[in-house]
């Protein structure tokens, strides 16, 4: 079984502070193992849409930064543009939002980067062989490091259940085009009304399906492949993100991803999930809810889904907290009760696909 290394937050002095068992489970993961000489090491964290608070502080973050640089790595901070036109779907914007919550070089020891560039569409076209996907696209400044840390905010997510290390990794480091392609299994449209007709969308499209037709842009249905370039590129919101998808569908999809964001990567990653200020929806919220349970700890481990399946059944085991979204603070699925999702499909299917195990040893430090 895979070793998942818990650190409880009682502490007794400055030995024990957060950041402190941040380092020494980097160490007792081993973390420093993964790195050689001059690495890249991306370390991939969510900056925190504008408003959240729930997103992992900065500071917490800057022992991995000095960890990974001792060990020989060149580490930065990153995070991929999102879908949505919120505070983060531009590195421009997105990079303001991250020093805006402190992720400055000077609080967390290394630069911050924006995976996919400046609108979201630098990526590298990744094989991958799963139900849903042949190739995924995966954020350019992830794709080319040699190091991957995730550092993930263990919470509710209304499509996942949860979202931990797969989401982070899979949706996470997607580009913008990779995340529609997630998220919706419908074909993009225009919305005239809103529609500028600047024609970027035209000059993205891989297939040429898009066309002007009375001074706006047209998406030809029988020629659009659905790959959600049209979507990311819009500035205006005139094509709008396309939600709906079914849920099994959605886990899986992601689960593709996160395979091929790890595709030649083996023995190169290491993940932690901050199981504190459990919120019930994800930092992409420009608000955050009052937390579901009790603070937890830190875990961190090499096992992208054991570490998930341990996250998941401490939250579970944790006390519920009254005036939280909870039914009753004594539900034994706790993720479940909040969003009626089937959560553990994605450990199932991630772990069908080889990505890691469900059984795990955990190991307190």
């Amino acid at each position: 079984m895979t070793e998942v290394y818990l650190a409880r937050l009682r502490a007794k002095g400055k030995d024990e502070s957060v950041p402190a068992k941040v380092l020494t489970l980097f160490h007792r993961a081993g973390f420093c193992d993964l790195i050689s000489e001059r690495d890249f090491a991306a370390i991939k964290v969510h900056f925190g849409e504008p408003g959240n608070t729930g997103f992992i502080p900065a500071y917490n973050i800057r022992p991995i930064a000095e960890a990974a640089r001792e060990a020989g790595a060149r580490p930065f901070v990153t995070d991929a543009n999102t879908i949505y036109l919120g505070g983060r779907s531009n590195a421009v914007d997105h990079l303001k939002a991250a020093y805006d919550h402190g992720f400055l070089p000077s609080v967390v020891g290394a630069p911050a980067i924006i995976a996919d560039g400046l609108r979201g569409r630098d990526f590298v076209r990744v094989p991958v062989e799963g139900k849903h996907f042949r190739e995924v696209n995966v954020a350019s400044a992830i794709a080319a490091s040699e190091v991957l840390i995730g550092a993930s905010h263990f919470k509710g997510h209304m499509l996942a259940g949860f979202g931990g290390t797969l989401k982070n990794i899979g949706m996470g480091c997607a580009a913008r085009s990779g995340k529609q392609l997630q998220h919706s299994d419908l074909k993009p449209e225009v919305d005239a009304d809103t529609c500028v007709a600047c024609l970027e969308c035209m000059r993205a499209c891989p297939v040429s399906a898009i066309s002007v037709v009375k001074g706006k842009a047209h998406i030809g249905k029988a020629a659009c492949i659905g790959c959600g370039e049209c979507t990311a590129t819009c500035r205006f919101g005139a094509i709008a993100v396309q939600w709906k998808t079914d849920n099994r569908a959605f886990l899986e999809k992601m689960v593709e991803y996160a395979q091929g964001v790890l595709k030649g990567k083996s023995g190169k990653c290491g993940f932690y999930n901050f199981i504190v200020n459990v919120t019930p929806d994800c930092d992409c919220l420009g608000w955050s809810d009052a937390y579901l349970v009790q603070d937890v700890g830190i875990v961190a481990s090499i096992d992208p889904v054991a570490i998930d399946q341990a996250s998941a059944d401490l939250v579970n085991a944790a006390a519920g907290l009254p005036g939280s979204r909870l039914t009753a603070v004594n539900v034994a699925d706790k993720i479940r009760d909040v969003h009626d999702v089937p959560w553990e499909h994605q450990l199932e299917y991630a772990e069908q696909l080889g990505l890691g195990e469900r059984k795990y040893d955990l190991i307190e430090i």
